[in-house]
């Protein structure tokens, strides 16, 4: 049967990948993102742009929408995010707050407003995205790997939040993903040693099924290259 899938961050190169392995398995996927419209448009994907998911009326205007066309969620997997590189003498206590939004708080907004649906269905599934580099940080990671060790923290007690429903919680914690953006930013880095925003998805996806049912608050590293 298929299931209701929301990615947000959907239009970027990971949530696309996310969404794509979704609908590859018959799911009906929406995507919501910032922006305002999708780079690349896929026939048959709900696409939402233009949504702050730190705007609680927003996001609940877009989780309306995804409720109404596919008539529940079953999984929320959150992919919005961001990076920046800075050490905490030289840089900006802008750039530590609005990791933080962007990092922490949008996932906060719309996992909160979607528990209800997610309650609601007969095996709802919340996969998260921490990061690697939230476990040992190193220099000019501070802004970033805070931001994402509250990702992590927050899947682990949402875990034992809904330890009595039907709702697991995971967090996947990817090495560096193997994008364009990444490339341009390490141009000497030995890509081979990048993780695939395939096989992040694919990690993804089986946390969201029936087999990993009994799995939760568990925060899964993702590090082998190819």
């Amino acid at each position: 049967m298929a299931r209701s899938i929301i990615v947000t961050g959907g239009f970027g190169v990971l949530g696309e990948a996310v969404a794509k392995e979704f609908a590859a398995a018959g799911d009906r996927v929406a995507r919501i993102d910032m922006a305002a419209q999708a780079k690349h448009p896929i026939d048959g994907f709900l696409d939402i742009g233009g949504i702050d998911l730190t705007d609680a009326d927003a996001t609940s205007s877009a989780l309306d929408k995804v409720v109404k066309k596919h008539g529940g969620i079953d999984v929320l997997v959150n992919v919005a995010g961001g990076f920046a590189w800075e050490t905490i003498e030289g840089g900006s206590l802008d750039t530590f707050a609005k990791m933080h939004t962007m990092n922490l708080l949008s996932n906060a907004t719309i996992t909160k407003l979607a528990l209800s649906a997610l309650k609601a269905s007969p095996a709802g599934r919340i996969v998260n995205i921490g990061a690697g580099g939230a476990i040992k940080a190193d220099a000019g990671m501070a802004s970033y790997a805070a931001s994402k060790a509250g990702v992590h923290r927050l899947t682990e007690a949402l875990a034992a939040e809904l330890a009595d429903t039907s709702v697991t919680v995971n967090a996947v914690l990817p090495s560096i993903i193997d994008t364009p953006t990444n490339r341009a930013d390490m141009p000497d880095a030995d890509f081979s040693e990048w993780v695939k925003p395939e096989a992040v998805a694919e990690v993804i996806a089986f946390l969201a099924s029936d087999a990993a049912r009994s799995i939760t608050g568990a925060l899964v590293p993702v590090s082998r290259g190819t």
